[in-house]
């Protein structure tokens, strides 16, 4: 179970990578990076078909991030996390947040005694300065005790 301490700890540890963030405007991977980026978050794209997204520089790989990079968030398809997480842990990346809809369990397995800070089953708008939607279901999870503690 993924705790408040955890989640604070990824938080606080900018930049992070969005992996899986998209050029478009119908994507998840799209209007999540469009959210974290107005909210303030120092984020980096990843996108293997994009030299650039809102501005940003993207890298087509997590291998290709700058040193500063040390967490990234996951929003591929299922088949693709697992991979993502080979190469982050390669890079030494220290934080991983698994977005919900992400998640394997053969990504899990990789991250398994790896000693990296992993965040599932949660999900990143609900804990960043969430607003909207994401802070009603925040406020829903703490009423209904799953929230993380």
């Amino acid at each position: 179970m993924t705790t408040l301490k955890q989640i604070n700890e990824f938080l606080d540890s900018q930049p992070i990578a969005l992996v899986g963030a998209s050029r478009n405007p119908k994507k998840f991977g799209y209007s999540a990076f469009k959210e974290l980026k107005e909210k303030g978050m120092k984020i980096i794209p990843v996108n293997p078909q994009a030299d650039e997204i809102m501005g940003e520089k993207s890298y087509p790989n997590v291998k290709m991030l700058p040193p500063e990079v040390q967490s990234i968030i996951i929003f591929t398809k299922k088949d693709q996390t697992a991979s993502v997480i080979r190469d982050a842990k390669e890079k030494g990346i220290k934080q991983i947040w698994i977005q919900q809809m992400s998640d394997s369990k053969e990504a899990l397995e990789e991250l398994k005694d790896s000693g990296i800070n992993v965040i599932t089953g949660q999900c990143i708008l609900m804990h960043f300065k969430p607003h909207s939607i994401h802070k009603f279901h925040k406020s829903l999870k703490k009423f209904f005790g799953s929230f993380p503690k």
